[in-house]
């Protein structure tokens, strides 16, 4: 588990990375999962596409470095509470789906499969950093929404850095994007 507290006193800094290979039941397990396998193979062929091998390992660093970098703001906030746990791959699905979201932000994402929820990418994720940023200053619930804002704020950052001409094409897809 992911606890502040515990990292400082035990040392055990180690649970930055190995918290994001724990989660709480089979249903976040298998949501997490999905959702790297959706936009992870896009994010990841892309890579591959750029850099060939080494684009592989790029993405995996992506991934693994987003569940390190999200829990960093709930280390400094939560470092003083000795009960507070956090556990899951959030921070690196995050990433992931935010670089997806980089790369193709015009592409249609539906709510759960619910064909009637249907949005661009740019849409859901402009609502998912404000959903996430309220829900992580609101402080209830087991959710680490913290995680998810950072690490899709990571993802976007790591893209940027890594693929420096997606700026421009995100640019002339949302010129070019019209609702109608």
């Amino acid at each position: 588990m992911f606890n502040p507290y515990i990292i400082i006193r035990d040392k055990e800094y180690h649970r930055f990375i190995t918290s994001g290979f724990i989660h709480g039941d089979m249903l976040h397990l298998l949501f997490n999962m999905f959702v790297l396998y959706m936009f992870g193979t896009y994010v990841e062929n892309i890579f591959y596409a750029i850099y060939g091998t080494m684009g592989i390992v790029l993405y995996v660093l992506m991934y693994l470095l987003g569940i390190i970098v999200s829990d960093i703001p709930s280390f400094i906030k939560h470092k003083d509470a000795p009960y507070y746990n956090a556990l899951g791959a959030s921070g690196g699905v995050s990433s992931l789906l935010f670089s997806f979201i980089i790369f193709d932000p015009s592409h249609e994402l539906c709510l759960y499969a619910l064909d009637f929820l249907c949005f661009p990418g740019f849409i859901w994720g402009a609502l998912y950093i404000v959903y996430s940023f309220y829900m992580g200053k609101k402080g209830h619930g087991n959710i680490n929404h913290d995680a998810h804002l950072y690490g899709g704020l990571f993802g976007i950052l790591f893209t940027i850095i890594a693929v420096p001409g997606v700026i421009p094409n995100f640019i002339a897809q949302l010129s070019n994007f019209s609702l109608f």
